[in-house]
């Protein structure tokens, strides 16, 4: 009987680093094909059966032919079905902003916007790959990372010889510079005394102790970090048996640098006892550096 074969598909929008992705597996061993016409599938399974040698393949699948837009779903939908393949669904995803900026810089014309705006390209592409992007196990935003980053990002998801290990994602954020559009669970922690007012905490963040201490030596962020981190550990498990790879875990104030960064290293620190657990400050440093242009 053929060696059970681990697939993951990378998928997602134009722009948002589907070719580092390739690159990165390719590097962890994986058999990878870029753009694979959903119709050859089933033919290129039977040559992977009758080779028995291949068990770890990454298939890239965007939009780049008009045609395949119905096939993919189905696709998906008959490997759910397949014994043979275990099936993860990698979605990388983006701002429409940072994609617009991207395609400007590269001068590439987007495939779903040959004759029209950019922006409608992109919005065209975002509303067909919905229902695929529910669907994926691991999304990821590459919005603010840098092709080094996301490789280390997916060699720290997918790293395991068969299954990738079950994680959590822990990351502050500033609501002033938008939601993080790969978090499965988000909290805003704008409620609590904010450490900005105090002068000598202002150009300072939340992994300082004295800042930390002042986030949550109250009462109110004890009884909050008790109630979510409870939570919390209650539905992981649930997550786990849905067949997720990792949870993002976004906690978000103002500016993303005291109280949400405070809470994150809490919240991530806490788990890394049941859990592998990355902890990521997105916004931590962005109000310093205006700070230094100015």
């Amino acid at each position: 009987m053929a060696e059970s074969l681990n697939l993951v598909v990378i998928t997602g929008m134009s722009g948002a680093g589907k070719t580092v992705a390739m690159q990165s597996f390719e590097d962890l061993g994986y058999f990878c094909v870029d753009n694979m016409p959903p119709a050859l599938l089933p033919k290129f399974w039977e040559l992977v059966k009758e080779s028995g040698k291949i068990t770890k393949i990454a298939l890239v699948i965007d939009l780049r032919s008009h045609a395949f837009y119905d096939q993919i779903n189905d696709m998906l939908a008959s490997l759910d079905n397949t014994a043979f393949v275990t099936t993860k669904i990698l979605f990388l995803d983006a701002t429409d902003a940072e994609l617009v900026s991207r395609y400007k810089e590269t001068r590439r014309s987007h495939p779903l916007a040959q004759e029209g705006r950019l922006m409608d390209g992109i919005r065209k592409e975002r509303a067909l790959l919905t229902e695929l992007r529910n669907r994926a196990q691991v999304v990821i935003d590459t919005t603010n990372l840098s092709p080094r980053q996301l490789r280390e990002k997916l060699f720290v998801t997918f790293k395991s010889a068969n299954h990738p290990t079950f994680h959590l994602e822990v990351m502050s954020f500033g609501f002033k510079y938008g939601l993080p559009i790969d978090a499965d669970i988000v909290m805003d922690v704008r409620f609590l005394p904010n450490p900005y007012y105090v002068q000598a905490f202002r150009n300072r963040d939340g992994r300082d102790q004295d800042v930390y201490d002042y986030v949550m030596d109250n009462k109110a962020a004890e009884d909050f970090y008790q109630k979510f981190y409870g939570m919390l550990a209650s539905i992981m498990p649930q997550y786990q048996e849905e067949g997720k790879s990792s949870v993002t875990i976004a906690i978000g104030c103002t500016g993303g640098q005291h109280r949400s960064v405070a809470f994150a290293e809490r919240i991530g620190k806490a788990f890394k006892a049941d859990y592998p657990v990355d902890i990521t400050h997105r916004d931590v440093n962005k109000r310093k550096a205006t700070v230094n242009r100015s």
